[in-house]
């Protein structure tokens, strides 16, 4: 599917664009996540977006552009487009949910190992 390039009027495209945004939110747990986005998106579209995810993560981690060009298989030019958006609201609160994310499982981690020594 190609995105026309006439444009909507811009009172139906504020009510389109606060749906999605509504059911994203609405959604609960990550198999509704899952779901909704394997549905809506293409499997390329998809694999693309969580691509795109995974090169901000490694790269905000210090890792190569070889070292994700060989492990994910994209071109440098996708690198160095992903590292030019890291700076944006949206790839920084991603980075930060990320990074909580694995400080969370890093300590409850350590946390079982100290409770079954216990």
């Amino acid at each position: 599917m190609r995105v026309s390039r006439k444009t909507v009027n811009k009172h139906l495209k504020k009510e389109i664009d606060n749906a999605l945004i509504t059911t994203v939110a609405d959604l609960k747990t990550p198999e509704q996540i899952e779901t909704f986005l394997k549905d809506f998106l293409t499997t390329t579209e998809y694999e693309m977006f969580s691509k795109r995810l995974a090169i901000a993560y490694w790269l905000t981690k210090g890792r190569s552009y070889a070292n994700i060009r060989e492990n994910l298989k994209v071109s440098s030019a996708t690198i160095a487009s992903v590292q030019e958006h890291l700076v944006k609201d949206g790839f920084k609160l991603a980075m930060k949910i990320m990074q909580a994310d694995e400080w969370a499982q890093k300590w409850a981690g350590r946390i079982k190992k100290i409770v079954k020594t216990s």
